[in-house]
């Protein structure tokens, strides 16, 4: 048996076990690939006003002591833009407050319509919406069906390589055939998306076996010839303190706020400096987020952005202690080679990596794929409604269907086409 033959059949076959979940993953990434720029946009209007040109920012202790005066809650982390009319991005709890850099007015809470539609398709993308146990399950199903994806786009590749590189052979599986209908033309889009779309959705196929699987994680990193990190388990503490502060009014439970507000206060004391400072560490920055610890001993550590927010290359800690001295300062430069490979693969996968034009190559082959499945399941099922029909004629003894011929060493690109197809 060829080669071809023996890859054709389970490229064929895992096209029609997983096609399903591969079209609601395939879906659900073509929406989510401008996530963070809608969510964005859709708190647009939060915006910072100075009262003059060049005019000074309130300190930023100032800003937190109006922000928990005005709502009564402790702020978990703060982040500042470099841009005049930037607000102070206030996180406490579960909700994100905007807070008007100048005056220190909380503008808004960040809207829930956008993020929430985001986070149900996201569900869907993950664990196909599943909730409670049943979500470990939904996620193995798509996690594998992505492995097998990643089978059906390397094998499709060589599938698609023809045996002689002439201009009248490469042509019908590189570019669309006019005025082609039925099979013909599932046949064309099926080769010309594969072809055109392999590469950038094998990066963002191959992207996602180490956010969906622990072993594919750890490859990575032994990949590099490095040991794999120790996996983090969940936050109960972490989840505890946030509930603490969530918690109303009145009674003992203000007088608790209180005295976390109090404490906020104090572990907030010189922030204003220490942000300044680390500020200048990168020239370029364009915002600086920092989480509030419960001590005003602790070591501040600053997370400086150079990108739009999902670019790990662009990004960088700085650690200072209360008297401004640095502890630690750590690039992605002086990362070890498998956690810088971990985390391009995790925005690799979005296309983040590359900025908004990476987002929209992800997106454009995401939405390739949309269309690699659908005609990819309508000529598995033409073949087997072929199939099925030349059973019947043998069955009342009809004549056989003449064989068609072999179409000019073409092979097809990607999922489900069958190799003796011929050309529209």
């Amino acid at each position: 048996m060829k080669l071809r033959t023996l890859l054709f059949w389970p490229h064929l076959i895992a096209g029609v076990v997983v096609g399903a979940v591969i079209l609601v993953m395939s879906v659900t990434g073509v929406l989510l690939t401008y996530e963070r720029q809608l969510v964005e946009w859709s708190n647009r209007d939060y915006r910072s006003s100075p009262p003059l040109p060049g005019a000074p920012r309130m300190v930023v202790e100032d800003v937190l002591a109006a922000f928990a005066q005005a709502r009564s809650v402790t702020a978990a982390s703060v982040t500042v833009g470099a841009d005049a009319t930037d607000p102070v991005v206030v996180t406490a709890g579960a909700t994100t407050y905007y807070v008007d850099a100048y005056s220190g007015r909380v503008l808004g809470e960040g809207r829930l319509g956008v993020r929430q539609f985001m986070s149900d398709v996201r569900a869907w993308h993950r664990w196909l919406a599943y909730d409670g146990e049943d979500r470990v399950t939904a996620r193995a199903i798509t996690g594998w069906s992505n492995v097998a994806f990643l089978f059906i786009v390397v094998s499709g590749l060589y599938l698609w390589f023809p045996r002689k590189w002439t201009w009248q052979r490469v042509r019908p599986v590189t570019w669309f055939a006019r005025g082609a209908r039925g099979k013909a033309r599932d046949f064309n889009w099926h080769n010309v998306i594969g072809v055109w779309c392999m590469v950038p959705l094998f990066i963002v196929v191959i992207s996602a076996v180490p956010i969906s699987f622990p072993w594919g994680n750890d490859f990575v990193y032994r990949a590099m010839g490095e040991t794999p990190p120790a996996r983090r388990g969940g936050g109960p503490g972490e989840q505890g303190r946030g509930e603490g502060r969530g918690r109303g009014a009145g009674g003992p439970q203000r007088q608790s706020s209180e005295r976390a507000q109090a404490r906020q206060v104090a572990a907030v004391t010189g922030l204003n400096g220490l942000l300044t400072r680390a500020s200048q560490q990168e020239a370029e920055w364009r915002s600086i987020n920092v989480r509030i610890p419960e001590s005003p001993q602790t070591p501040l550590a600053f997370a400086i952005d150079r990108g739009d927010g999902g670019q790990p290359q662009l990004r960088s800690t700085l650690t200072l202690d209360r008297a401004g001295a640095v502890v630690t300062y750590e690039r992605f430069s002086s990362q070890s080679a498998g956690r810088q490979l971990r985390s391009l693969m995790r925005f690799a996968h979005t296309g983040e990596v590359l900025g908004l034009p990476g987002q929209t190559i992800a997106g454009v082959a995401t939405a390739g794929s949309v269309v690699l499945v659908w005609t990819g399941i309508a000529l598995a099922l033409r073949r087997g409604r072929a199939w099925i029909g030349r059973r019947a004629k043998a069955a009342a003894g009809g004549p056989a269907r003449p064989q068609q011929p072999q179409a000019g060493g073409a092979i097809p690109a990607a999922p489900f086409t069958r190799i003796e197809e011929t050309q529209p």
